[in-house]
């Protein structure tokens, strides 16, 4: 499975934007998706998760109400639309799957694949 990210840019704080991830390959064989993102110096961070069959989602305390994660149209990207962004969303956020079920969908290690980070910056 391959995925290709895209959406990231440079907005400022209040602002919005849509991230986009394009899985392609054996895309029949996952059970979810996800974005994480890591800032400088920090530690790579759970944004939100998204079950393919289900379409259950789960997010980070510090975006929940801000972000959504879903279905693009059509249906086969994972969007996530970030609004009301704040500099401390500032990040390089990358886009994983996975091809196991799991009740760790927060962790990195659950995920198989990775894309190659779009970066987001938020101005103040």
């Amino acid at each position: 499975v391959q995925l290709q990210a895209s959406g990231g840019g440079l907005v400022q704080a209040g602002g919005s934007l849509r991230l986009s991830c394009a899985p392609s390959g054996r895309t029949f064989s996952l059970y979810g998706m996800g974005w994480f993102r890591q800032a400088p110096g920090k530690e790579r961070e759970f944004v939100a998760g998204f079950h393919w069959t289900t379409s259950t989602t789960w997010y980070a305390d510090s975006v929940k109400g801000r972000f959504t994660i879903s279905r693009g149209n059509p249906g086969n990207t994972i969007d996530l639309q970030m609004n009301s962004l704040k500099p401390e969303d500032t990040a390089v956020y990358y886009c994983a799957a996975r091809d196991k079920t799991t009740e760790h969908y927060s962790l990195g290690t659950s995920y198989n694949y990775w894309g190659q980070g779009t970066l987001v910056t938020v101005s103040s």
